[in-house]
């Protein structure tokens, strides 16, 4: 059995997900960038289970490890997996970062088949779940997405109430878990961080899709960080290249933007038409899983704050099981529309509502849209904007992320 580290924190946001199948025949498949805490959760399942059904058989593979490195395709799974099996009890078969195993659907399919096993994932890679993959196992995977620390959960990992200064904290370091083992030392934590982001692209992105650009590919993130909630495209990044005397073809960073988004390193926000809830073919919106990682790349800028709490909002829809997408109505842009299930708010995201001019520009946005779904207003001001606008409430930052 692995053990648990110390100063494990239970993330009962996933496990509230993931309980209600235990011990169906759905491969639970858990999926993130890397270092967000996908491997303590998988620990965190297994230690639950162990509890509760202490007469399973347990086995547990982590492709992280020198000990599990001969396990290299299906095949090989297949051999360690039925050395491990007892036919008379149930298997609990926990398998860290799959995406290592070359054509691993192959042996979950087999072993799911057999009836005896209840099997749990991880994989840092959305490309390995990608339809294809889906269909081969005909549609029998859950999968849930495991994301960077939120608001609520950094301040208990690090014992720490909501206050200015902590959300400020927030903002500027991320929420990668790994942070709560390091000093509160600027340079020691933008190195670590600078560590992460290499092993994501040199694992996920460059090596698993054979870039030979390196250099585009870090221009091309440096692009994408310092264009964090702006509207783009393939063509207009194409036009911008060509500005700077470079260049590539659209189909080329389409490739790009998807192996960053493959990794989860960022995600896109399509942009959606509030009338008639199409979405455009174009324009699209690029925000960052970790915005400790964001900073790595280009550094912490204080001008650049209207966009990191942008990106910090659009982080907590995500969490909280929104699909998210950038509303146009008009001639106006809609930050964010949000929909979960038959639910859907809008929300505007502004620094300061310093003057009358703004309050006009984010409340009146916001007036144009004709029906009754909740509707907000978010910046860092600390007290709230009382005048009536049609029932749309203000939030400050933090309350919007304690809330969501």
């Amino acid at each position: 059995m692995k053990t648990i580290p110390n100063k494990n924190i239970i993330r009962n946001h996933y496990l509230e997900k993931v309980r209600p199948f235990y011990n169906k025949q759905l491969i639970k498949i858990l999926t993130g960038q890397r270092r967000v805490g996908k491997s303590r959760v998988l620990l965190q399942i297994e230690s639950e289970l162990r509890k509760q059904f202490p007469k399973g058989n347990f086995i547990f593979i982590d492709k992280e490890k020198f000990e599990f490195d001969n396990i290299q395709n299906y095949k090989d799974l297949m051999f360690f997996v039925e050395g491990k099996s007892q036919g008379n009890r149930l298997n609990y078969l926990f398998i860290d970062e799959i995406q290592e195993i070359k054509d691993f659907e192959k042996a979950l399919r087999s072993l799911l088949s057999d009836g005896n096993y209840d099997i749990y994932c991880t994989g840092s890679n959305a490309h390995i779940f990608s339809s294809q993959i889906a269909t081969y196992l005909g549609g029998r995977q859950i999968e849930i997405c495991i994301h960077s620390l939120s608001y609520i959960e950094y301040m208990d990992f690090h014992n720490l109430s909501n206050s200015e200064e902590n959300l400020f904290t927030y903002l500027r370091y991320g929420g990668l878990p790994y942070l709560i083992h390091l000093p509160k030392n600027e340079k020691v934590i933008n190195e670590y961080l600078i560590n992460v982001l290499s092993t994501i692209l040199y694992r996920d992105v460059i090596g698993r899709n054979q870039i030979r650009d390196v250099a585009f590919l870090n221009n091309l993130l440096k692009f994408a960080a310092d264009n964090t909630g702006s509207l783009l495209s393939a063509r207009n990044i194409s036009n911008y290249l060509k500005s700077q005397k470079s260049s590539k073809s659209v189909s080329v960073i389409v490739n790009y933007l998807n192996f960053l988004i493959d990794a989860n390193l960022i995600h896109r926000s399509p942009r959606m038409d509030i009338q008639g809830m199409k979405l455009f073919e174009a324009g699209e919106k690029y925000y960052f899983e970790d915005l400790g990682l964001r900073h790595a790349i280009i550094g912490y800028k204080a001008q650049d704050i209207n966009k990191v709490i942008e990106n910090a909002v659009y982080n907590q829809l995500v969490f909280s099981g929104y699909n998210v997408f950038t509303g146009k109505t008009g001639k106006k842009e809609i930050d964010f529309i949000a929909q979960k299930e038959n639910e859907r708010i809008y929300v505007q995201v502004a620094y300061k509502l310093a003057d009358e001019k703004v309050i006009k520009r984010e409340f009146g946005n916001l007036e144009n849209i004709k029906d009754h779904y909740p509707k907000y207003v978010v910046s860092m001001d600390n007290f709230p904007i009382t005048t009536s606008h049609k029932g749309i409430k203000h939030l400050n930052l933090s309350d919007f992320l304690l809330s969501m």
